[in-house]
């Protein structure tokens, strides 16, 4: 014990003294570091003045013994006084002698005028001295007076930046010597002045902890967390290009008139209405409604919404339209219609999403004849007078729909008795029908208009009607109305209204861009979302085929074969929809056709006849794919797949309507499309949990860095101008499309300019 406890000080006297040769090499070596580039410093401070001193004293000898500077005067001026201010420098260049001694040539080499070695000048340094006389002469320094004080400050200028230097290295060796101080006091706990309080207390005071106290654990995570920032950040950086990018595509003038722009007048507040929630309805607490949509799949954005209304009774329509609906075997409302009718009803602004089949039709129509009865009750039109409300559409057979479903509405109120001399007029507006057939109604005045907007643009500009009471406004497939196609002919028609007007937009395939668009037109709006725009219905079969191009039209029968009529094909082009009329008429198949170069008494009779079911088949182009109401069909065939994902969501939305089940074949071949599309009909089967074929599952796919834990894809990162989930929008080939458009529009004006 003894001989342990006498190792144990020896051990502790020997590790503090290795700790204390340790700190005095450290400052040894800190001490030499600091004298070395004192001497450093002062060298090259003094061979700087030693070469400025002898290029000047020599300077005015050779200048003045070979007249290479205008007189000899002005050199022996320049010579006298600026011998006195280099004196010191002299000195200290005798000093220095020995460093320039290797730069100096031998004596006998020396140039005429010259006595000695110290005065010799290399001839590049003359050629630079002279040089800069010249530059001073030209700026207006070269008399002696200008030499003096451009001297003086060079010299001045360069003492005070030896003394500021100098001054710092003081200031750095007592802060120094101030902060050991310090520490070794702090250090010396036992008070005998030799800080050895602790050897980890001077070991840090030695060497400062430049990691701040982290240990290498949190300094890894450090790094962790940076390069997890540095991967978010990227992504963050491609959101902002694409919010940009939709900025810029978005940066339109608002849909209103050119009164109102002109003016600036803006709308703070929504239209009121008469209409009114019942009493029990109105005492519904914002907790109670939130769980009612929840339980039927809502979901609504905006401020002081109305609660949804489960019941048609509930939301106060009159009994003739109840029995209507009656029927029509509509007894409950749809999940839009249960949010989107009140809301309607409330005079508020709004954006209606949901899928196809869903009733949107009615959601808007409803509210329409609601407000025209409402006005004919209170001050019938007279002539030249009206429409109440206008619904636009854009397409004829859309139009003449909803044409058709107001005037049986208007029919019920009529014949029911209640409303005894009651007559609502309605109007069709649409492209190769004579408004002469309509010019008695037109001179009664008319309470309900439904038009497209070429047609529309029309009336408005030979003032058969005019938009002075219009108070609603209703876009049917709106995102088509201000898409591309309709968006100038659409604000014209904005341009007649004169006063503050109801809006409201309802389509199935909404993207972002005409959201954030109509957001910014329309006054607190409220948005109802019963499905993800642009997603398809899920009561329809979707079954893909992959066919080859020269295979399609021969298997159309065998796909004919999977359900019984009627059954609608889609077709891209004019050309295939006429092939296949022909091929199923020799096939003795009972077919009809409509497209766009068809007269409208070819249409009206195709699309008469096949909803009377006196055909079996439909033959169209994307025409018929937008909003028509055919409960009957069971099956519907794509013979191709369209430009845009969104019009396949339309097509595939003719079957499957109220409810009812139908099923969808589409004919693909992969070489003809590109991938993008693909990938945008690989993602919509998915979404709706359909079977996907293995060719479709080996593209490769840019977007499965994006799915949920689940293995759900996150659908908000999505294009958000075509609403694909297969692409982003920087990818977007039907923004790529209307951009070469445009650009190609551009050239021709600029060609026709010229």
């Amino acid at each position: 014990m003894s001989g342990q406890a006498a190792q144990e000080p020896k051990s502790a006297a020997s590790k503090e003294q290795d700790i204390q040769a340790t700190l005095e090499k450290y400052r040894q070596r800190r001490r030499q570091i600091e004298i070395e580039e004192q001497q450093r410093q002062q060298t090259q401070t003094l061979a700087v003045l030693a070469e400025d001193a002898s290029l000047v004293n020599a300077g005015s000898g050779v200048f003045s013994a070979h007249g290479q500077f205008g007189t000899s005067s002005n050199s022996n001026s320049y010579n006298n006084n600026s011998s006195g201010r280099y004196a010191e420098s002299r000195e200290h260049a005798k000093l220095s002698s020995s460093s320039l001694s290797a730069s100096k040539p031998p004596q006998d080499s020396l140039p005429l005028g010259l006595e000695s070695a110290a005065e010799y000048i290399p001839a590049r340094q003359r050629r630079m001295a002279r040089l800069e006389q010249i530059r001073r002469s030209i700026h207006g320094a070269g008399s002696s007076e200008g030499i003096k004080e451009s001297a003086d400050y060079d010299e001045s200028a360069s003492y005070e930046a030896n003394a500021s230097e100098a001054r710092h290295k003081d200031r750095h060796k007592d802060r120094y010597k101030d902060r050991y101080k310090d520490t070794h006091e702090e250090n010396d706990e036992d008070g005998d002045g030799d800080g050895d309080g602790g050897a980890l207390a001077a070991q840090k005071s030695a060497f400062p902890d430049r990691t701040q106290s982290k240990s290498l654990v949190d300094q890894i995570a450090d790094l962790r967390k940076n390069h997890m920032l540095a991967e978010r950040t990227a992504e963050e950086k491609l959101r902002d290009e694409e919010n940009a990018l939709l900025a810029a595509i978005s940066r339109r003038r608002q849909l209103a008139s050119a009164a109102e722009l002109a003016q600036g007048v803006v709308y703070t507040q929504p239209m009121r209405t008469s209409w009114r929630l019942l009493p029990r309805h109105r005492e519904m607490s914002a907790a109670d409604a939130a769980k009612r949509r929840h339980m039927w799949g809502i979901v609504v954005d905006g401020e002081d919404i109305p609660p949804p209304l489960l019941t048609f009774r509930a939301m106060r329509f009159p009994k003739p339209l109840l029995d209507y609906l009656g029927t029509r075997g509509i007894l409950t409302p749809s999940p839009i219609q249960m949010q989107g009718l009140p809301v309607a009803l409330a005079g508020r602004d709004m954006i209606g999403i949901a899928s196809t089949g869903t009733g949107k039709t009615l959601a808007f129509s409803l509210p329409l004849v609601m407000r025209a009865l409402e006005e004919e009750r209170r001050m019938p039109l007279v002539q030249g007078e009206g429409p109440i409300g206008l619904i636009v559409c854009p397409s004829r057979e859309l139009a003449r729909q909803t044409y058709e479903g107001l005037v049986a509405m208007s029919a019920a109120l009529s014949e029911s008795g209640e409303y005894p001399g009651l007559e609502l007029r309605s109007v069709l507006a649409i492209g190769g029908i004579s408004m002469q057939d309509q010019a008695h109604t037109l001179s009664r005045g008319i309470h309900m208009l439904v038009a497209t907007p070429g047609r529309l643009k029309d009336m408005l500009a030979r003032r058969t009607v005019n938009l002075d009471l219009c108070t609603y406004l209703c876009m049917d497939e709106a995102d088509r109305m201000i898409d591309v196609g309709f968006e100038e002919d659409v604000r014209t028609i904005m341009s007649h209204f004169s006063r503050q007007r109801q809006t409201v937009l309802f389509s199935a395939t909404m993207p972002k861009k005409i959201q954030d668009f109509a957001r910014a037109s329309l006054v607190k709006p409220v948005v109802v979302n019963v499905s993800r725009a642009g997603a398809a219905n899920m009561d329809i079969i979707q079954e893909v085929e992959v066919v080859r191009s020269e295979l399609r039209i021969a298997y159309l029968l065998e796909c004919l074969q999977k359900t019984p009529p009627p059954v609608v094909i889609f077709a891209e082009n004019k050309a295939d929809v006429d092939d296949i009329l022909e091929y199923l008429l020799l096939k003795q198949v009972e077919a009809v056709a409509i497209h766009g170069s068809k007269d409208q008494e070819e249409r009206e009779y195709a699309m008469r006849s096949f909803r009377e079911l006196r055909k079996d088949v439909l033959v169209a182009t994307d025409v018929a794919s937008k909003g028509l109401d055919f409960p009957e069909i069971k099956h519907v065939i794509n013979f191709d797949l369209p430009r845009e994902i969104e019009n396949y969501t339309h097509r595939i939305g003719r079957t499957g309507r109220a409810g009812k089940t139908g099923v969808a074949t589409t004919f693909v071949d992969l070489v003809t499309y590109s991938e993008h599309l693909l990938l945008d009909l690989k993602h919509l089967l998915l979404e709706a949990r359909q079977r996907v074929p293995p060719a479709l599952l080996a593209i490769p796919d840019p977007t499965d860095k994006y799915r949920k834990s689940d293995g759900t894809l996150d659908t908000s990162v999505g294009c958000q101008y075509c609403g694909g989930l297969g692409h982003r929008i920087l990818d977007c080939p039907k923004l790529a499309q209307e951009q070469r458009a445009q650009q190609a529009a551009q050239r021709r004006e600029i060609n026709e300019g010229y």
